[in-house]
């Protein structure tokens, strides 16, 4: 974009007047339109909050599922995971629902659903039973999770930085903060439901999220009308994904068999034919499942990237040390997620301090919070590497330090990928932008879990496990300088309100 400058005159100043009071008037609109816009968000809020708790708050209450249910090491591997590739797999047409009949509408769809899919959670009689209920857990999260950006960006309008304010800071503490809930749920046995309360827990605060969105978030017309789903191009995405993802999730507890190997290569070519499709329904006008256009907007495609590289770094990351503090140094599940307390802390702090730092740094914040988040890693790969394993609490401070730079980031990012979108865009763009964070994280997990496991095996001591620890350090650090030199694609200010 090409900046010139000219000398004002009367009628540029009074262009200029009328510009500012044009901006003044649209804010004072949008406040007219939704006055109740914060209590809007707090649904979407409660809403977001269950998918981030019960994408991590299984593994904790692992060991006491299989104590009761029974089942394999793979079997359990699978509640957590079953859930993450239902979620990726639906995540596009979930988002292109959104767009077909209003978000307020499948919000409330993907809300009722996932609830029912709690409730049968809570209430499984045999391990196959919360296998399948959590598929569909995952299935109808996959409905409801993209249509919160839209609904923020239907609430907020160009004030969307101060939703994200807020929206930032609560990701970044239920991303770690999940764990430590599942441990004292299940440590608090409430009323002698067990591991079960995990899923029951969801009852109340989804509750509350339907009532109070029915009364306050916007109806909304449908964005696009006379779109018809694809059927077509739906089946090809989950069939890729399903190929892609599941070798991902088994290969590494399984030693990379070549049946993974095999499906991992065959993902290539159907998500290519997927892509494709895509082109050929766009180019002879009829409905894609997702908007092609997206791809040519900058902040997006450099936001992809970026999501990539950081939640599959952070993720990993996140599953090598639980296995350190629990297979190395013996911790049980609730002593391991309060050692991790102060990575959820540190990530509440930075997602604070960013509100107030992004509208003046902009994109520099990013590169800060990358900054910070390598300076605590660095202090890990070193007590990693010291004579003597660590203490209960003497790897607190550094988990802290990457905290505060990891919660830097989710403030503005959101902001910055999604600011120049169109309406239509939306429902779409989420959904291909958390199908992307979902992969990272399942990608994240094999490559540095295979890291650590193949420097640590069971029945290893601490010493063993603190060599795999400063391994996953050391790469991740190395995907953290990956990820600050990406974040120079993004633009270096989310979308100009004005």
């Amino acid at each position: 974009m090409t900046i010139t400058v000219e000398t004002p005159t009367d009628d540029t100043a009074q262009a200029g007047a009328t510009s500012h009071t044009t901006a003044e008037s649209a804010t004072a609109a949008s406040e007219a339109v939704y006055p109740r816009r914060w209590l809007g968000l707090i649904a979407i809020l409660a809403t977001t909050l269950l998918n981030l708790l019960d994408a991590s708050i299984v593994n904790v209450a692992a060991p006491a599922i299989r104590a009761e249910l029974g089942g394999t090491a793979s079997t359990i591997q699978w509640l957590a995971a079953g859930y993450t590739l239902a979620l990726a797999v639906g995540l596009l047409t979930g988002g292109r629902l959104g767009d077909m009949f209003g978000r307020k509408r499948v919000l409330t769809v993907g809300l009722v659903g996932f609830l029912a899919a709690s409730l049968a959670c809570g209430a499984a009689g045999s391990i196959e039973v919360l296998l399948a209920a959590r598929f569909v857990q995952g299935a109808f999260a996959a409905v409801m999770v993209p249509q919160c950006f839209g609904l923020i960006r239907d609430l907020f309008g160009r004030d969307m930085g101060k939703a994200y304010a807020v929206f930032g800071p609560l990701i970044g503490l239920a991303s770690i903060g999940g764990p430590i809930v599942a441990g004292l749920l299940v440590d608090a046995d409430v009323l002698g439901t067990g591991w079960r309360s995990i899923f029951l827990i969801n009852l109340p605060l989804g509750i509350a999220a339907l009532v109070l969105g029915a009364k306050v978030l916007p109806a909304g017309a449908p964005r696009t009308r006379g779109l018809k789903l694809d059927l077509g191009g739906a089946l090809i995405a989950a069939a890729g994904m399903s190929l892609l993802l599941v070798p991902l999730v088994e290969g590494r507890e399984l030693g990379w068999p070549a049946w993974s190997i095999a499906m991992l290569a065959a993902s290539v070519p159907v998500l290519a034919w997927f892509v494709r499709s895509q082109v050929k329904r766009a180019r002879s006008g009829r409905t894609a499942l997702i908007e092609l256009s997206v791809f040519k907007k900058r902040s997006y495609t450099s936001g992809i990237a970026f999501v990539v590289v950081f939640f599959g770094s952070v993720t990993g990351f996140s599953l090598a040390v639980g296995l350190f503090l629990q297979l190395g140094l013996g911790f049980g599940p609730l002593k391991a997620s309060l050692a991790m307390a102060a990575w959820a802390v540190g990530a509440f702090i930075g997602s604070g301090a960013s509100a107030g730092l992004a509208p003046k740094l902009g994109r520099k914040v990013l590169h800060v919070g990358l900054a910070t988040m390598t300076a605590g890693l660095v202090v890990l790969w070193l007590q990693f590497g010291a004579a003597s394993a660590p203490g209960a609490w003497s790897l607190s401070p550094a988990f802290l330090v990457y905290g505060i730079g990891m919660g830097m980031i989710f403030v503005p990012l959101f902001g910055i990928i999604t600011g120049e979108l169109e309406d239509h865009e939306v429902g779409s763009a989420s959904g291909l932008l958390e199908s992307f964070q979902q992969g990272a994280a399942a990608l994240g997990v094999a490559v540095l879990g295979t890291v650590f496991f193949g420097r640590f095996g069971f029945g290893d001591g601490a010493v063993e496990a603190m060599g795999a620890a400063q391994w996953v350090t050391g790469l991740t650090v190395g995907l953290t300088v990956v990820a600050f030199l990406v974040a120079f694609g993004l633009p270096k200010q989310a979308k100009a309100e004005h």
